[in-house]
Order: structure tokens, then C-alpha cells, then sequence
């Protein structure tokens, strides 16, 4: 196995607010895996609020005993050998299982879609996010979102009601919330999500803290709108234990390790009986197309990464009708590869 990586600075359109944290960029690492002439592409998008960098990274890349990945690819294994390297760093080891089902795709001449087992025609709608902000930036923002059916907002400071009066004074397309664990009173919030219910909301993320199952299970039993499960929900491991907790969760690919067990956590969500949100980091098309892949069998998407940005080193996916569109091309069908990123 040839490995090659570089950094990457992704930078966002706008400076962009959550409940606890503002960034201008996100740190990337970019990789490419050949075996045998077969290329597959990779990232590890390193926000940091994760604790992630470029030198764990490399560093940890350094330790990957490469000659035990061996095709077929056995994915459970795999995982479990990148886990015994070292705890966390879950966007380095989504970096390595994506370019590896990219390279799987390719050697079977199939998408990874359909590997998967995922319907093209099943492909939910993507929202684009807005975070916190002033109400002329957010006016601003909303420029962006024209070709989107969806808005997530980025809510848990003290002026939530003024942004959603802001954004319903631009548009009255349907929203979803992420409150990144910002609100702390739990009869402050059930006011609140009755209220959001009201303005056209569809879903909340991570109302209250994670480590505060009494107060999301409180909220869960009482909320109009389904209340998902995002800090909260890290590995496969978490999964069970959010049932009763949240009505569903946010399964994002740089925290599950990639696309084997972001797949194996949809699947068990759904046995669950629990309704499913991909989303993802700041990421480019590459990890997009991984998540893309996952997307019709979820039921809503917040996958809008490469229209966060200026930078993205690739082709933007097709979109239409608020809609990723999936083509039949091997792997992740990842296009613009230009040679100067692995020189």
C-alpha cells in the first residue's frame, strides 16, 4: 500500500458560530491510498473542538501497520486494529476506511452507494447551515441558501428567538436546529421547542449537554419535534444506550470512523427504531461523496460542507433540486483530483 497525504486549510465563507465556539477555517488532511495502481481518496476534516490535528495525524498514520491491509478488505478488522493504535482520533481513521472503500469500489467497478445498499431515488434533501450570528450577517448568509429546500440553524446563545425571527422575516422554508448542548433549563427549552415548532422547525440537535440524559429524556418525552442525539452519539458503542434519550441521532462520518461504521450505526438506529440526520464537519466533496453514499438510507441530511467554503481542492457533486445526485461511478465517483495536491 502506497500512502501520500498533505494538509489542507479549508476556508469558510463566513466566520462560523456555534454555542461555545467561532472559526474562520477547519485543518484538513487530504490522503491518497494506492494498491496495486488502484487509487482511493480520503480526509480527515480536524475541527477543533475534536482535539484533532495534522501532527496526530501524521503521527498516527506513521503506526498504521499498512502491509495487514490486505484486499478484500475486511472493515471490522481494520477498524479494530486503527483502534488499538491509540483512543479517538476518529477523523484520521474515517480518512484511511474512506479511501479504502473508494479503492474497494473501484476494484469491484462499483459506487459505493450500491455496495451499501443505498437507493439513489432515496435520496433525502440537504440542508444548508447558518451559523450564529448578527441578524444583517444572517440576512447575508441566506443569499447562499437559494437552491436549498432546507435551513439548519445554528441556535444555544441568549438571542435564539431573534435569529429564527430574522431568518422567517428572509424565508419560510423549513428548518432544523442544532443547539450544540447550549441550553441548560430544561423548562426554558420545552417553552423553547414549542415555540420553534411553531415557526416550522423539523428537528433539534443535542438540546442540553450530553452528559444530561435526565434533562434530554425530559425533553424527549415532552417535545412536538424530534430531539436528536449529536455530541451525545461519538462511536458505535454509544448507540444503544441514547434509546429513550433522543427519538434519533446525528451520525457524522469523521466521529464513526468512516463509512463502515457509519453504515453499521444506521442500521442499528433503524433496529432502534430510531430516526437518523447524517451530517458532517467542514469537509470537501471527498468525505461529502462518502457520506452522500450513506444518505439514502437516512432520514434527513445536512451534508452542504463544499458550499461552506471558497476552497474546495475538487468538483462540487451535482445538486439539483435541493438534492445531491448520486452518478453511477466506481467508489466515491470523486471528480477534479488535481495531480498538484499529490505531487
Amino acid at each position: 500500500m502506497q500512502v501520500d497525504y498533505r494538509p489542507y486549510e479549508f476556508e469558510l465563507k463566513h466566520p462560523f458560530s456555534i454555542a461555545k465556539f467561532t472559526r474562520t477555517s477547519t485543518p484538513l488532511l487530504l490522503l491518497k491510498l494506492t494498491l496495486d495502481g488502484v487509487e482511493g481518496y480520503g480526509e480527515a476534516s480536524m475541527v477543533p473542538y475534536m482535539g484533532e490535528s495534522y501532527e496526530g495525524a501524521t503521527k498516527f498514520l506513521a503506526k498504521v501497520d499498512w502491509q495487514k491491509m490486505v484486499y478484500p478488505f475486511n472493515f471490522e478488522a481494520i477498524i479494530d486494529m486503527l483502534d488499538a493504535i491509540a483512543e479517538g482520533q476518529p477523523a484520521i481513521k474515517a480518512a484511511i476506511d474512506i479511501a479504502l472503500n473508494d479503492i474497494n469500489g473501484k476494484i469491484l467497478a462499483k459506487p459505493c452507494y450500491e455496495i451499501y445498499g443505498a437507493d439513489p431515488q432515496k435520496m433525502p434533501v440537504t440542508s444548508y447551515t447558518i451559523g450564529i450570528d448578527t441578524p444583517a450577517v444572517i440576512r447575508e448568509k441566506l443569499k447562499d441558501a437559494g437552491a436549498f429546500k432546507v435551513i439548519k440553524v445554528k441556535l444555544g446563545r441568549d438571542n435564539d428567538r431573534e435569529i429564527i425571527e430574522t431568518i422567517r422575516s428572509v424565508t419560510n422554508v423549513p428548518l432544523y436546529v442544532d443547539a450544540n448542548q447550549g441550553w441548560a433549563d430544561k423548562q426554558q427549552a420545552i417553552d423553547l421547542i414549542y415555540w420553534l415548532h411553531d415557526k416550522g422547525v423539523l428537528l433539534i440537535e443535542q438540546p442540553m449537554d450530553k452528559t444530561n440524559i435526565e434533562g434530554n429524556a425530559w425533553l424527549t418525552e415532552r417535545s412536538p419535534i424530534p430531539l436528536l442525539a449529536d455530541e451525545a452519539l461519538q462511536r458505535f458503542k454509544d448507540l444503544d444506550d441514547l434509546k429513550g434519550v433522543y427519538h434519533g441521532i446525528n451520525v457524522k462520518l469523521m466521529k464513526s470512523c468512516g463509512m463502515y461504521e457509519g453504515h453499521k450505526t444506521i442500521t442499528r438506529a433503524k433496529e432502534l427504531g430510531m430516526k437518523v440526520l447524517i451530517g458532517c464537519m467542514s469537509e470537501t466533496s471527498c468525505a461529502t461523496l462518502a457520506a452522500i453514499a450513506l444518505a439514502p438510507l437516512c432520514n434527513w441530511a445536512d451534508l452542504d460542507g463544499p458550499f461552506l467554503t471558497t476552497n474546495n481542492p475538487f468538483k462540487n457533486p451535482d445538486f439539483e433540486n435541493g438534492k445531491w445526485m448520486l452518478k453511477n461511478a466506481p467508489g466515491l465517483g470523486l471528480e477534479g483530483v488535481n495531480s498538484s495536491l499529490f505531487p
